[in-house]
Order: structure tokens, then sequence, then C-alpha cells
């Protein structure tokens, strides 16, 4: 069974950073590529950051670009956002998701976690 966990959400003021963490079980961790995806109320769900499964290639939205980066920890079956310079903007429940198949700037992703929330006060 797959399993997705994320961690490290929180309330920040404007300006500060946070790291998400999302750890997986039940897979084989270096055969997916993850991502992240934020919702915030009202709005369409976001497909903020994607990683292939060995970390060498990366995608970021417009919108974090600059301010988000993604890693990957394959020996720890984690994957991280590291977000700074946070805005009020975004603030949204978190989600990571996992993929087995090829593509960083495929929005479709298979298995999902149960998100964090990330609450950015100005």
């Amino acid at each position: 069974q797959v399993q997705l966990v994320e961690s490290g959400g929180g309330l920040v003021q404007a300006g500060g950073s946070l790291r998400l963490s999302c750890t997986a079980s039940g897979l084989t961790f270096t055969n997916f590529r993850m991502g992240w995806f934020r919702h915030a109320p009202g709005k369409e769900r976001e497909f903020v950051a994607g990683i292939s499964w060995s970390g060498m290639t990366t995608y970021l939205s417009d919108s974090v670009k600059g301010r988000f980066t993604i890693s990957r920890d394959n020996a720890k079956n984690t994957v991280y956002l590291q977000m700074n310079s946070l805005k009020p903007e975004d603030t949204a429940v978190y989600y990571c998701a996992a993929d087995p198949r090829i593509g960083v700037r495929s929005r479709e992703y298979e298995y999902w976690g149960q998100g964090t929330q990330v609450t950015v006060s100005s």
C-alpha cells in the first residue's frame, strides 16, 4: 500500500521560509517522479513543482520560480519543497504526489498524500 506523508507545514510571516517534506512508503521510490501541488480556497489546484526519479530534472511553476526549490533524497524516500520569500498568496494546502511515468512537467499523478496546511500572514 502506497503512502505519502507530508510534514513541515505551519504558520509563517510573509518573507519567511518553510521546508515541506514528503516521505513515501510502499513503493520503490526511485521508480517514481514526485511532485508538489497546492490548493487554496476558491482556487483551482495548482501544480507547483516536479522532480524526476534521479533528481536531475526539475520543474517549477512561474508563480514560485526563484523562491521555491524541489529536491529529493532517495536514500530516505523523501522529497522536499523548500519555500523561501513566502507571500500571503502562497497560503494553501500543499500535497505531494508520486507517479511512475516519465515527465516532470506532467500534472498527472497516481498517488497522493493527505496534504499539509501552509498559512502565510501579511
